[in-house]
């Protein structure tokens, strides 16, 4: 399977099309951006890591039944899946308070929350991907009827409940992290897009370090590095 035609570029990946209609090629990119594009930057090898990360949590995922447009890991940075019709919701599941929810609600940072909560962004980057509520997503037709809605919601909670305790054994406390759902040629809703610490943030159980690309928002450097550690504890596990 080979590239044929840019479909899409993105902040961190190129959509390729293939000979079949059916696959994609998504090709990571070194690019790094933060708080919606203003800050940009690059890291070498960045992308080959995001892949390999990537790749082996949808493995993971697949085994523990939960669809996602995974085929197979191409190369570095480069990874076949099928071609979905994307939902325009971010959903972002929180484990423990930090970021843009202790900023926006107060919420002490670094408090362990009494229940994962899952949100919704709306995926729009002229507004700047604002909330949204369930009402908004139907409003603005991203999905078709309520019941979509609360198969999102679950299913991103069962993926937390896999991923949580997987990342603990491997000393990292999975606090937060973004997923994008899409429709498959038979009308599924499946996981898309990436799982890396571009999208998930990963503190390390004994030292609290962040091992994610909050060490390129706060400008704390050795971001490879850290993006290293956490290949290196899903394989060597």
């Amino acid at each position: 399977m080979s590239k044929t035609e840019l479909l899409y570029e993105g902040k961190a990946k190129k959509i390729w099309k293939t000979e079949d209609k059916e696959f994609l090629i998504s090709e990571f990119k070194d690019d790094l951006t933060a708080f919606n594009g203003e800050k940009k930057s690059s890291e070498e090898g960045k992308g080959a890591l995001n892949n390999q990360i990537s790749s082996a949590l949808f493995k993971l995922l697949n085994e523990k039944g939960i669809p996602t447009h995974f085929v197979k890991m191409l190369d570095e940075n480069n990874m076949l899946h099928k071609s979905c019709d994307v939902i325009k919701i971010e959903v972002i599941v929180r484990n423990i308070a930090t970021g843009s929810l202790s900023k926006n609600l107060g919420i002490e940072n670094g408090k362990v929350l009494p229940f994962t909560l899952v949100e919704f962004d709306y995926k729009n980057d002229e507004l700047g991907d604002p909330k949204i509520n369930d009402q908004h997503a139907l409003i603005l037709g991203l999905v078709q009827h309520q019941d979509e809605l609360d198969k999102i919601r679950r299913v991103a909670r069962q993926i937390n409940e896999i991923l949580k305790p997987y990342f603990f054994e491997r000393g990292l406390k999975l606090v937060d992290f973004k997923l994008e759902f899409g429709k498959d040629k038979d009308g599924n809703i499946i996981l898309i897009d990436e799982l890396s610490p571009d999208n998930c943030r990963f503190w390390d159980v004994e030292s609290g370090e962040s091992l994610d690309k909050d060490r390129f928002r706060q400008g704390q450097g050795g971001l490879k590095l850290a993006y290293e550690q956490v290949l290196n504890r899903i394989l060597n596990k």
